[in-house]
């Protein structure tokens, strides 16, 4: 098959049958009708046909009611035969995206066509809108997607999932926006409060004073007084007051006669 491009009829350069994209727009002008369709000229040297149900997405009982030759038309690639060295036309817009173009974390513009309280429907050119969920609108709270959007606006989504089955696309306005930078607060671990000087001072032990020479004999003298002495039965109460008073006296003598020989 020759791959280079030759002149039309018209002047234009022809484009190769094999190198013609799925959906690609081109203007042309019909070239003549059928019972079946029509055939018309989009200047790429190998005459497109358009079938009757093509024409419109509506039924159509005869071609002469949509279009007529002569008339210039825009029309779309609908499928392309190289072996045949056929191109099939449409007159209906494709949609932007098949199920099969359809992949999680394309992101694609479309527009909002129905708010619910639970989200809003987006249109982004597939077979049905997808859903972008109240949750997925925006990181901020919103009671309402009224808040955020109305019917007719044009967002920006991502595709979230896809599920062929069902037939159900989920979208994200949310996920194209930075998050909040949420801000981290520092604890300060608090120090020990310092103890009063006085009271580390109160817990350190102190010295006990060295007791006088007056002291002691007083200590020896009142331990010696609480010894126990074994005395007959009937001299225990008599002996015992006068000997302890004796006892007392003469230390207390002792101690005072030597305290004056010190000065």
């Amino acid at each position: 098959m020759d791959t280079n491009p030759v002149e039309t009829p018209e002047g234009s350069l022809a484009q190769p049958i094999g190198e013609i994209k799925r959906k690609t727009k081109y203007t042309g002008t019909v070239v003549k009708t059928t019972l079946a369709g029509a055939v018309i000229d989009i200047g790429l040297g190998t005459p497109g046909v358009v079938h009757i149900s093509q024409l419109q997405a509506e039924p159509v009982n005869r071609v002469e009611d949509v279009i007529h030759p002569g008339q210039t038309v825009e029309v779309w690639v609908h499928r392309v035969v190289p072996k045949k060295n056929r191109i099939e036309l449409t007159m209906i817009k494709p949609l932007d995206f098949d199920w099969r173009d359809l992949e999680k974390d394309l992101v694609v513009k479309g527009k909002v066509t129905r708010l619910e309280k639970f989200g809003v429907f987006v249109d982004i050119g597939a077979e049905r809108p997808g859903l972008v969920h109240i949750s997925e609108m925006t990181y901020d709270y919103i009671k309402d997607p009224s808040e955020v959007v109305k019917e007719g606006d044009e967002v920006e989504v991502k595709v979230l999932a896809v599920n062929r089955q069902k037939r159900q696309i989920k979208l994200s306005m949310k996920a194209l926006e930075e998050p909040p930078v949420k801000e981290v607060k520092e604890t300060r671990v608090s120090k020990p409060a310092e103890q009063p000087r006085a009271q580390s001072e109160s817990a350190e032990p102190k010295e006990e004073p060295v007791p006088t020479a007056m002291e002691s004999a007083l200590r020896e003298a009142m331990e010696r007084s609480k010894e126990k002495h074994v005395y007959p039965a009937g001299e225990r109460g008599k002996r015992k007051g006068k000997g302890s008073t004796n006892e007392l006296e003469q230390i207390l003598s002792r101690t005072l006669h030597q305290k004056v020989k010190t000065k």
